[in-house]
């Protein structure tokens, strides 16, 4: 090929190289899209699937009475408020930590070894497997304690959250260009004052993006639950006994055979989603404001 090549004229080799590359941009712009609708049309069907489920089997019960261990017309009150505080309080506590933790390893540890032995600690629990960090939480909570907790529960939702806080926060602020922070310096502003309301605030949108996929992951999350807060069919705001909370009750009723107890796990199923969905939604209106 490479004989023929060279006897050819210096037009026409460019035109060969210029039509292969053509084609294999073709191909490679075909296989994308193909992947890119393929990935849509399954999600649509997911989601098509999931609101022709959560619609039918959604009412006003749902937000008004308790679980029923089987049959009855029950609902998901205490699952709902289950979740709401596990979640919350796992938010209130993951969220701080690892913002401090990335802006640590960011701004003031970047290339130290310290720096590096963090991050790969935070590689590790960030694919570790959530039912490892389930077992984790029932060691050194549950076992101590003697009975299942919401407190366990909520450490396990913590330590799932925290590693991608962590890795989000300082992959946002390292994407902050150097000459921001040279230019505050040199103005005399203190290096926190800095990263408070230069860094922070050029980085908000990647971090309130970040948190969200924290909160996104620990809502749907039911294998560290079943160690920790394990569940619960009554009306409970003690965190230091069991509490319900939708994933479990999700799981355990798609699971039984009862028409009714389904309809509830979807239900469920879509009440999650669409509270993700919303905290997604006004997160953009919050950073498209602040621009």
């Amino acid at each position: 090929m490479s004989d023929v090549t060279e006897r050819l004229p210096s037009f026409e080799i460019d035109m060969l190289r210029y039509r292969r590359r053509r084609v294999t941009s073709m191909v490679t712009i075909g296989l994308t899209t193909a992947a890119t609708g393929l990935g849509v049309i399954v999600l649509g069907w997911i989601l098509l699937t999931l609101f022709s489920h959560g619609l039918s089997g959604m009412s006003l019960g749902v937000f008004t009475k308790m679980t029923r261990p089987e049959g009855g017309d029950g609902g998901l009150a205490n699952a709902i408020a289950g979740t709401l505080m596990l979640v919350g309080l796992a938010t209130v506590v993951g969220i701080p930590i690892g913002l401090m933790a990335g802006t640590w390893l960011a701004e003031y540890a970047r290339h130290s070894n310290l720096a590096k032995v963090v991050r790969f600690i935070n590689d590790i629990l960030l694919s570790a497997p959530s039912i490892l960090i389930g077992v984790f939480a029932y060691q050194v909570v549950v076992v101590p304690m003697h009975h299942f907790s919401g407190l366990a529960g909520a450490v396990a939702l913590v330590f799932i959250a925290l590693p991608v806080v962590v890795r989000t926060s300082e992959d946002m602020l390292m994407l902050v260009p150097d000459s921001l922070r040279e230019a505050a310096v040199a103005l005399g502003c203190p290096y926190w004052r800095v990263v408070v309301q230069i860094c922070w605030r050029a980085a908000s949108s990647g971090l309130l993006t970040g948190a969200l996929l924290a909160v996104a992951r620990i809502s749907g999350e039911t294998a560290p639950l079943i160690f920790t807060a394990f569940g619960n069919q009554f009306w409970t705001t003690d965190l230091l006994g069991p509490m319900s909370n939708l994933p479990k009750v999700i799981y355990d009723y798609a699971n039984l055979p009862d028409h009714s107890l389904q309809a509830l796990a979807w239900a469920g199923a879509l009440l999650l989603t669409l509270t993700v969905l919303a905290l997604t939604l006004l997160a953009r209106m919050v950073v498209g404001r602040n621009r």
